[in-house]
C-alpha cells in the first residue's frame, strides 16, 4: 500500500503564506504516521508583464486580507516596485528543482521562498535569488543551477502545471491525501489547523485500519 499527502500550491500565492504554519503542522501529522508529502507547484501566475498601479494595489489589498484571516506577516511598503513582473514560473520551477534533487529540501526552500517574497520584499523571481535561498535550504550551489536551468525540469514543472489544471483544481492552498492512487480532498483553500488536524487523523487512521487487515 502506497500513500503520501500532495500540498499543491505555488511560493507566490499569498494564500500558501498565510496557509504555512498550517501546512507545517500538517506536513509532520502525516509524516510522525509515515506517510510523505510530495509538493505540487501550480503556476499561479505565469508569463504576464510588469504590474500597473491598480493591479498592484489590488494583490496587496488580497495581502492584506491574507493577513487579517491568518497572521502571518507581509512587508507591503516597497512590495513589487515599478516594473516588477509578478511571474511565478521561476520559484515554482526552483521547488522542482530541488524535488529532484533532494526531496527533503523543498519544504524549507518553500519557507525560505515565501519568507523572502512575503516578509523582505525581495525579487523571488530573480534567478540569483533563487540560486542563494537553495544554497540556504542546503542544496549545492552549482548543482541547484544545472537542474534550474535544464530541460527535464522545466519539462516536470510544465507537467506539474498541466497535471494541476486538468485535475480542475483553481485555488492554492490545495492538500490532498493518496492512498494507492485514489486521491481525497483534505482542504482547498485556507482552513485553520483545528479543522484540518482532526481530518488528517481520521484518514491516518483509516489507513492504519487497511493496513491492519492487509495483513490479518
Amino acid at each position: 500500500m502506497t500513500a503520501r499527502l500532495l500540498y499543491v500550491m505555488d511560493p507566490m500565492c499569498s494564500w500558501c503564506w498565510g496557509f504555512a504554519p498550517v501546512a507545517e503542522a500538517l506536513i509532520a501529522q502525516a509524516r510522525d504516521a509515515g506517510v510523505p508529502t510530495h509538493f505540487v507547484v501550480g503556476g499561479l501566475r505565469t508569463g504576464g508583464s510588469a504590474l500597473d498601479a491598480s493591479t498592484r494595489r489590488y494583490i496587496l489589498e488580497h495581502w492584506q486580507a491574507v493577513n487579517e484571516a491568518t497572521g502571518q506577516p507581509f512587508l507591503v511598503e516597497g512590495a513589487m516596485p515599478d516594473g516588477f513582473i509578478y511571474d511565478t514560473e521561476h520559484a515554482c520551477r526552483a521547488l522542482v528543482a530541488a524535488r529532484g534533487l533532494d526531496a527533503q529540501c523543498v519544504g524549507p526552500l518553500l519557507k525560505l521562498i515565501q519568507q523572502a517574497f512575503y516578509q523582505r520584499g525581495e525579487d523571488v523571481t530573480a534567478v540569483p535569488k533563487l540560486v542563494e535561498l537553495a544554497e540556504q535550504a542546503g542544496l549545492e550551489r552549482h548543482a541547484f543551477s544545472d537542474a534550474f536551468i535544464s530541460t527535464e525540469t522545466r519539462t516536470a514543472t510544465a507537467a506539474d502545471f498541466t497535471w494541476v489544471q486538468d485535475l480542475g483544481i483553481a485555488g492554492f492552498p490545495t492538500l490532498l491525501a493518496e492512498r494507492n492512487g485514489q486521491l481525497a480532498l483534505l482542504t482547498n483553500g485556507y482552513q485553520p489547523l483545528s479543522e484540518l488536524a482532526p481530518l488528517l487523523g481520521r484518514w491516518l487512521e483509516h489507513l492504519k485500519d487497511q493496513e491492519r487487515t492487509a495483513h490479518a
